[in-house]
């Protein structure tokens, strides 16, 4: 099942982030968008399952006659705090991969062929 990352408004003004099935015309795994004053005059943005506090995990599904907007920008890091808190993973970026040569253990055992860690 083929699907796109989606920031939209419901008709009751909640922010929802999912999984847009087009062909069900429906969100799935839908997380609710908040945003939270800060004390230095900002916002930050939290990501809390749709159905919280009942349901602590993000699923189920939100029919799309419930949607009155489409955002046609979503940020990559809105998309991916998504994906991470509704799959568990983490996702790295180039940064996150300069640290491979220490893989050794040590300041003498870099190790530059990562097929040489998978061999007997």
């Amino acid at each position: 099942m083929a699907y796109d990352i989606c920031l939209v408004k419901l008709v009751t003004g909640d922010m929802v982030i999912g999984k847009w099935d087009a062909q069900g015309s429906k969100i799935t795994d839908p997380a609710i968008l908040q945003m939270i004053p800060t004390q230095q005059g900002g916002v930050q943005m939290m990501l809390l399952p749709f159905g919280y506090p009942i349901d602590n995990e993000i699923s189920g599904e939100i029919e799309g006659k419930h949607i009155l907007y489409f955002y046609q920008k979503l940020p990559e890091e809105l998309k991916n705090k998504y994906l991470e808190a509704s799959s568990n993973l983490t996702i790295s970026g180039a940064g996150d991969l300069k640290n491979l040569g220490n893989l050794g253990g040590g300041k003498e055992q870099k190790i530059t062929d990562l097929g040489s860690l998978f061999k007997k």
